[in-house]
């Protein structure tokens, strides 16, 4: 990392035993409650994904998204979403990790602001970085995240950290290796039903 590509950031909504998604992908009406525990609302590019927040959790997104230039996000993800029919809701530029473009896809929403990496996780991040403008780069929690932290790519880990037990599913991390990754921190924010922390990853 350089100050001229900024920093490389893991977060997700997160419940209290480790998961980002419930079994079976359930659970989300808990970790994303807090996205309208409010009456501020924060822009949107899809109408039907809306952000109604409190002032603290308002505050708290428009800072954070203020330093991301660029998500990096996985197939799956991609897929689920349909890719965000071709505009990601918080419009910000998008890199998906993939074994295979998905070409059709690309034909139906040309021009839409996501590349396709094949060649791995460090040159998906690179992408992401020549896209960010010189602002942070978000990874999205789950296989990519623990490959980040895997291969020391990772500077920030933050947790939207929620009062809910899912007892199952997709964690926030898994298979990152067998050697520590200390953390420094958190910085921390109190929202409606969520604390925000944030955590630095401390250089050897």
């Amino acid at each position: 990392m350089s100050a001229a590509t900024g920093l490389v950031s893991v977060s997700a909504s997160v419940s209290l035993d480790g998961f980002i998604a419930g079994p079976e992908g359930s659970g989300f009406e808990h970790l994303f409650a807090w996205y309208e525990g409010g009456e501020r609302t924060f822009p949107s590019t899809h109408p039907e994904i809306p952000f109604r927040l409190s002032d603290a959790d308002h505050d708290y997104l428009t800072a954070a998204m203020a330093r991301i230039g660029a998500l990096v996000v996985g197939r799956r993800l991609f897929d689920m979403t349909n890719g965000w029919d071709g505009l990601h809701p918080l419009d910000k530029p998008v890199v998906v990790l993939t074994h295979r473009v998905p070409q059709d896809w690309v034909e139906r929403y040309p021009g839409a602001p996501f590349t396709f990496v094949t060649t791995g996780l460090h040159d998906a991040v690179a992408a992401a970085h020549q896209v960010a403008g010189g602002l942070d780069v978000g990874l999205n929690a789950g296989e990519i995240a623990s490959q980040g932290i895997a291969a020391g790519l990772v500077d920030e880990v933050v947790l939207d950290l929620v009062p809910v037990l899912l007892g199952g599913g997709t964690r926030y991390f898994d298979a990152i290796g067998t050697t520590p990754v200390v953390l420094d921190g958190p910085e921390t924010t109190q929202g409606h039903r969520v604390t925000h922390l944030r955590y630095t990853v401390r250089r050897a």
